[in-house]
């Protein structure tokens, strides 16, 4: 059996390599959305005397919340002190889940289209990789579900904590009977609302992949062959 590269793009003519092809760019689009994203939101302090007063609230991927300063050394907001205060919440690790499953898709992705595109006679020819790429596969269909879900509830998350309402539980001077604090400017939350969509998009464009790798598996091939050994029954001729 002959093991060398064979360059052959007519695998990308077919389905088993045109939809590999999208895997690697939407699994390109899932990470590049989540992973690069920085915003502020901007919580305005409406002092009772008719000043206002500004903080902004600076997060980014991974989104550790809890880890951002909301307000920075002792400062002075509507003549009240106020110490340094944190945001609330932690989301990383839904968010790290979900760009890490997208990276590794995104690698999975090439060599297996290195493989179909210059050792497609090798992976005909013998039944490891076959059931070997339909098994993984599977393992991905059911893991971009988890993280695509878990990074939609961490999502939530992180809008919940940098809105109104939770910068507001947020700074103590804004319980004031006096006070009102608002949102007055919000970040462009677009890119992750679309690496939620992606997530999704994944699942089923790895869901709908697995079937034409099954294809290529012996267990496929053995569902549909003819039994062996059973001709057709002979009718004894009459006496």
């Amino acid at each position: 059996m002959m093991t060398g590269f064979r360059l052959n793009l007519s695998p990308l003519k077919e389905p088993l390599g045109f939809v590999k092809l999208v895997e690697w760019l939407t699994a390109i689009f899932a990470f590049g959305s989540c992973g690069g994203f920085s915003g502020r939101n901007v919580l305005s302090v409406f002092c009772g005397d008719g000043r206002n007063e500004t903080l902004n609230a600076d997060f980014h991927y991974p989104f550790r919340l809890s880890q951002v300063f909301l307000i920075i050394g002792n400062q002075s907001l509507c003549d009240h002190s106020v110490t340094t205060t944190y945001m609330v919440g932690d989301s990383a690790s839904s968010a790290e889940f979900f760009v890490g499953i997208a990276i590794v898709c995104f690698l999975y992705s090439m060599v297996a289209l290195l493989v179909y595109l210059g050792y497609m006679h090798v992976y005909k020819d013998s039944d490891f990789g076959p059931i070997f790429d339909f098994v993984l596969t599977a393992i991905l269909v059911f893991l971009w579900l988890v993280c695509s879900s878990a990074w939609a509830k961490g999502l939530q998350n992180v809008k919940d904590a940098t809105d109104t309402e939770g910068l507001s539980a947020t700074v103590a001077l804004c319980k004031g009977s006096n006070i009102t604090c608002e949102v007055t400017e919000f970040a462009n939350m677009r890119t992750l609302n679309i690496s939620v969509v992606f997530g999704y998009l994944n699942m089923f464009v790895w869901a709908g992949n697995a079937w034409f790798v099954y294809k290529e598996t012996r267990w496929h091939s053995q569902k549909f062959s003819s039994p062996s050994g059973h001709g057709r029954q002979q009718v004894p001729a009459p006496i």
